[in-house]
């Protein structure tokens, strides 16, 4: 039996809202018995809420020097692409930058697949599951200058359009690298409506979400390769 070490932020970590105390918590539906007894692992889950590709890869480096493991699942990009929403409400007309720019995302990704192949471990990437634009507005601008914010945004689909191009920056990084994929992304983008899939803040998946990350991970096969995309 193979082992499959996870490193990822609260999608993977399953945290969920929950609906009556308005608080984050640990409610993790993703089946990783029935994904360890269908791929034959064990799987040790490092995710972390919040966590940005460039605290993952301290992680990695961390956990390469501590243990052994076969295979290296990353799920980044969803905090990487977060800005700071007060910063903005204060000061609409500034330019801002994200928490990860793009640009360094994509360095820093490509950096630690290279690292874990120069290891003989077979990395795997996920792209992110999509959003609901104005359930993600509501939520984290709750309490701030929505008008001025939306002086800079635009509109609110901006949120989805800018959170997209790091899941589709994502899949330029694994045709690059020959890497795995695990098509969250498109696996939600089956559904005719995405919200069912999530919980109120528009962006953690709720438990029927998870179930969708669940048969994702079962599906996943070496033909899960991704066909050619640059990003701009």
């Amino acid at each position: 039996m193979k082992k499959a070490a996870v490193f990822g932020d609260s999608i993977l970590r399953g945290i969920q809202l929950d609906s009556c105390t308005k608080k984050y918590i640990v409610n993790n539906c993703i089946d990783i018995d029935q994904i360890e007894h269908k791929h034959l692992v064990s799987v040790d889950n490092f995710s972390v809420f919040g966590c940005t590709i460039n605290k993952g890869n301290m992680m990695l480096q961390r956990r390469l020097g501590k243990m052994s493991f076969d295979i290296a699942v990353l799920e980044y990009g969803g905090n990487d692409c977060d800005f700071n929403w007060k910063e903005i409400a204060e000061r609409p007309y500034d330019k801002h930058i994200p928490k990860t720019p793009l640009a360094t995302f994509i360095d820093i990704y490509l950096k630690m697949i290279n690292l874990l192949k120069e290891k003989c471990i077979e990395p795997i990437v996920a792209t992110l599951p999509p959003l609901e634009p104005q359930w993600f507005f509501d939520w984290f601008c709750n309490g701030l200058n929505k008008d001025n914010i939306l002086k800079w945004l635009g509109t609110v689909n901006t949120i989805y359009r800018w959170q997209e191009k790091y899941s589709r920056a994502i899949e330029y990084i694994a045709y690059k690298t020959n890497t795995l994929i695990v098509d969250i992304r498109s696996a939600f983008l089956q559904y005719f409506r995405i919200d069912d899939l999530l919980c109120e803040d528009g962006t953690h998946p709720n438990s029927k979400g998870q179930n969708v990350i669940t048969e994702t991970f079962l599906n996943i096969s070496k033909r899960n390769l991704i066909s050619p995309f640059v990003p701009a």
